[in-house]
């Protein structure tokens, strides 16, 4: 998934339990292997690669699982008004971060016709997938990880284990508390990599942030990174980072994007809507807003 993957979890003291505690953390990371395997566009083999292939000429059985993401994502589509787009792939497989390549003007004009959830069409007596244009593709960059940390944590739990955090990049499951205590998750500073912009106390909750800091080259002073807004096929502006906390991590991954691409006033007004979610942004010129269930950050 391009990122480091963490699990953390409590377990009683003894030879036995440690060997148990490490058998869920190798059944964790199996799992989040799995998924990756199933979902991720750089392996040309996966579930998810062939769909891009085939798609366009006929629909393309996914399976339940995978189906069943894009479903979800598809939903998250229409709660933001297009704000969140996994079809941004037919943009971004353009720009190369790595590289410092971009898409020049006419190029995103070529493409940005084909950057449209509503062309994704889901059959669902075979679970398949089918685009409505020749040159779509998805990728889940922006929900697979926080679907993989809420399944591992979901492997943890039914191995019996109640306290423990996992992590892939910026999203990270909860499970428990820590000890009694709550965990305490900060969230970076979008301008240093070494700093803590905000600490956040929580439990049985999960964490998403999006931010212009986790991949990106700049030219000519641009910062260009990989969180595109579907309207314009180039990198939204405005905001640094954007965090979303929830009970479910597919979402708090999702939501993150989305009040990425929205910006501080639509993206913590789509939050405020959303009973169990709350949201801190921080935005280009490093101020912090969050939604009104959080108390201010000391």
């Amino acid at each position: 998934m391009g990122t480091r993957i963490s699990v953390r979890l409590w377990h009683e003291e003894g030879e036995t339990a440690r060997a148990g505690a490490a058998a869920a953390v190798d059944a964790a990371i199996a799992e989040i292997d799995r998924i990756e395997r199933l979902m991720s566009t750089y392996i040309e083999d996966s579930t998810i690669s062939q769909v891009n292939r085939h798609a366009a000429e006929r629909a393309v059985p996914a399976g339940e699982e995978l189906y069943g993401l894009v479903e979800t994502a598809l939903r998250v589509s229409r709660l933001t008004d297009g704000a969140f787009d996994i079809t941004y792939d037919s943009v971004g497989q353009h720009y190369d971060y790595r590289s410092g390549r971009r898409p020049d003007a006419a190029t995103i004009e070529e493409t940005i016709g084909t950057l449209d959830y509503r062309l994704v069409t889901l059959v669902p007596d075979n679970h398949a997938i089918r685009f409505e244009r020749p040159g779509v593709r998805i990728n889940l960059g922006g929900i697979a990880k926080g679907y993989a940390v809420e399944r591992a944590a979901a492997v943890l739990a039914g191995a019996g284990f109640r306290h423990a955090i996992v992590t892939a990049g910026g999203d990270s499951r909860l499970l428990g508390d820590r000890g009694g205590e709550p965990w305490v998750v900060g969230v970076r500073d979008p301008r240093s990599a070494e700093a803590v912009a905000v600490r956040l106390p929580l439990a049985d909750e999960a964490i998403s942030t999006s931010g212009d800091y986790e991949r990106y080259f700049e030219e000519d002073g641009v910062r260009y990174h990989h969180i595109l807004s579907p309207a314009t096929g180039e990198p939204a502006r405005g905001v640094y980072s954007a965090t979303v906390v929830g009970p479910d991590g597919v979402l708090t991954d999702a939501l993150s994007t989305s009040v990425f691409v929205l910006g501080v006033e639509g993206g913590l007004a789509l939050i405020e809507r959303l009973p169990g979610y709350e949201a801190v942004v921080i935005d280009a010129g490093g101020r912090m807003h969050y939604t009104a269930g959080l108390a201010p950050p000391e």
